[in-house]
């Protein structure tokens, strides 16, 4: 699997690029700026980009909006954002297109490096892998009322789960249900957001990016 890491910061950028080396991922290029982090984005097409948000020259945006402007060059390029900010407009704008391979990880509750890269694993095949709080932010940033209504409480938060990159079997384990049971819950709410039979997988990263473009009074109602 290759990857494209963008972080200013020489040990933590070295410190990943030997953490998946060891984990048997092809680091095509370790960058440390914006503008080169779109050209080899572009020019390289990995399979999954690690990108910090606030990058050099000006240290404000330029991770995440050289990662947009490759999504926009390269549909579907699969990118982790690993940073120490949540980013709410950006993060909307990389889930926008529903094109899944999407992540945002903040630095300080990645906990080990189990959870790291099977994060970096999960957006490279076109999943999410989203932090709890990175979640509440988008779903507080918008006011408007969508369609969320007709799921239940538990339905919501088994979406919530799916959202942070769960499996069943993880799902089950924190709401201390059977899987049997989340498998019926995630049924009804395909069912409901009416997203039609496909792969599983598909259907997952569809019914979250819904759940992910929907404001907070839908969703938590």
């Amino acid at each position: 699997m290759r990857v494209v890491l963008a972080e200013d910061l020489y040990l933590l950028r070295q410190g990943l690029v030997q953490l998946l080396e060891a984990e048997g991922f092809e680091i095509v290029a370790a960058v440390a700026n914006g503008p080169e982090l779109l050209r080899v984005l572009v020019d390289e097409r990995p399979d999954v980009a690690v990108v910090d948000v606030r990058l050099p020259p000006t240290f404000t945006d330029e991770g995440i909006q050289a990662a947009l402007e490759a999504r926009r060059q390269v549909p579907g390029l699969p990118v982790l954002v690993l940073s120490q900010h949540v980013e709410s407009l950006y993060a909307r704008e990389l889930l926008a297109d529903g094109a899944g391979g999407i992540g945002y990880l903040l630095k300080d509750r990645v906990f080990n490096s189990d959870q790291f890269v099977d994060a970096v694993r999960r957006v490279a095949d076109g999943g999410t892998s989203m932090d709890p709080q990175v979640i509440s932010r988008l779903l507080a940033g918008n006011a408007r009322r969508e369609p969320l209504a007709a799921l239940t409480q538990r339905e919501r938060e088994v979406l919530s789960l799916m959202a942070e990159g769960c499996s069943n079997a993880a799902v089950a384990q924190r709401l201390t249900i059977s899987q049997g049971a989340v498998a019926k819950y995630t049924t009804n709410i395909f069912t409901k957001l009416d997203i039609v039979q496909s792969d599983d997988h598909n259907r997952r990263v569809l019914a979250v990016l819904a759940y992910l473009n929907t404001p907070k009074d839908a969703a938590g109602a």
